[in-house]
């Protein structure tokens, strides 16, 4: 099974129009991620980095989500694995945890509610994984 670490802090998930600048507050902590397509720019970052003038609703095209725990799986994984985020992913849907995930060359992050942290650290224990806090 896997090894995971709760990382410290809170989290925000953030959503502006894909051709906004990303904000110099995103690119700092130990987790910073920001994905941009053609129809968005989100940004994932610690919630301590986020300016109290950016609040939760600031319009229709910029959102944040705040109160997010980041967990890291332990990797380098292999392109090649498979089922490496599933083992993760499948446990936390049958408990009824919504999740949002964000992968790297190396790794993979879950997020999940801080409020469901507790449930979703027992859970993947249960699932048998090593959870790190």
């Amino acid at each position: 099974m896997l090894t995971l670490s709760v990382l410290e802090g809170s989290y925000v998930i953030c959503r502006l129009e894909s051709n906004a600048p990303v904000p110099d507050w995103a690119w700092h902590g130990e987790l910073a991620n920001i994905s941009k397509t053609r129809d968005e720019l989100s940004i994932v970052c610690s919630a301590s980095n986020v300016p109290d003038s950016v609040s939760d609703t600031i319009s229709d095209t910029m959102r944040c989500e705040r109160e997010w725990a980041a967990l890291k799986l332990h990797g380098p994984f292999d392109f090649a694995l498979t089922g490496v985020l599933v083992s993760v992913l499948e446990p936390l849907r049958d408990a009824g945890i919504g999740i949002f995930a964000v992968s790297t060359f190396d790794t993979d992050y879950v997020l999940v509610k801080n409020t469901n942290l507790k449930l979703a650290i027992q859970t993947l224990r249960k699932a048998g994984h090593d959870i790190r806090q």
